[in-house]
Formats: structure tokens, sequence, C-alpha cells
């Protein structure tokens, strides 16, 4: 499914757990890393497919977390032209995506990565909230600190200690000092 500007609807998925840390996966085969993300099937609403998206991708099921919140809006970046497939038909020009954040209610050993027909990652750790921001693709950066500053904010709320950069920091500090 690609809209009529040509992104495709897409969802993607912070995952912490109670210490503020949030779930950084490695993709199969490949020396890059991301977090849980995928398209919006015909058909399903975003909350469905972030829920498909997280079983597929990381064994987990809806028991397993609790969904602290979503972006309000949808967040688009565009794809570098050298990934475009220029034949294919309405032309994907990037993803427009709502983001999740999550917190984990069970043991790290449910993750798995053999839910899906193909693995989508092979590899996972827990990283400090921000860090996310300096490992992934270049063209997904800004849509990540996007997605990370406004559900940071419901985090900050929840009292989950997050690790935060700018902003989100002094706000924490504040909170810290009351």
């Amino acid at each position: 499914m690609i809209d009529s500007k040509g992104y495709r609807p897409n969802v993607g998925i912070i995952l912490c757990n109670d210490e503020g840390r949030v779930f950084w996966a490695k993709r199969t085969g490949a020396n890059s890393w991301q977090f849980p993300q995928g398209g919006i099937n015909e058909g399903e609403d975003p909350e469905q497919a972030m829920y498909r998206e997280l079983w597929e991708e990381t064994g987990l099921r809806s028991e397993h977390v609790q969904l602290l919140g979503r972006t309000r809006y949808w967040l688009r970046y565009q794809l570098p032209e050298r990934y475009m497939r220029k034949n294919s038909w309405p032309l994907c020009i990037g993803q427009k995506q709502i983001w999740f954040i999550l917190r984990l209610l069970t043991q790290d050993s449910e993750v798995r990565f053999d839910c899906g027909a193909k693995p989508e990652f092979d590899g996972w750790r827990w990283v400090d909230y921000w860090e996310p921001l300096k490992d992934v693709v270049y063209f997904k950066r800004k849509v990540y600190r996007r997605a990370m500053s406004e559900l940071g904010e419901i985090l900050l709320a929840d009292s989950v200690p997050v690790k935060a950069d700018g902003f989100l920091a002094k706000k924490w500090q504040q909170q810290k000092v009351r």
C-alpha cells in the first residue's frame, strides 16, 4: 500500500525496559541496527499492525508488553534515490510512520526471531535511550529523533529514567529536583 503522495504506511516500535533502556536490533546478515518496524497491511489499523510486527520481529505478544503511547501524527522520511524501486508502481518515495512506545513486562528470554516468514533480526541488546540516534541509518535519523523526543516525554511522565539529551534532559533534571 502506497498513499497518493508516494509514502508507505508503517509502524515503528520503541520497546523499553524498566531502566528506560531500549531494545536495539541487528538486521539479519548486516551490521546495521534499528528499532522493530514494518508495513501496515490493508484492513489493519496502526495498533493492529504494531502488535503483528512485534510478534513477527521479536516473538513478543501483547501480554508481554504494556502500551505506553504512540505518536500523535504520521512521521515521514524519504528514501535516498538509490533505494527507490524505480520500476515499481506506484513509486514509493518513503515511509510514513506511527511510532509506539512499549514497556517489556516479561523476561528477556521471551525474545525470539523465528516467528515471521523471514527473520528481520539476528541479534539485539538493551541500549541507552538516545544511542539509536548515533547508529541508525542516516536517512531515518530525523524521524527517530522526532519519535523518540515525543515518546520520551511519556517515559518521563511515567517515571522511567531516560538518559536524555537536549530538552528532555532539562525536563528530567527539573522533575528530579522537585
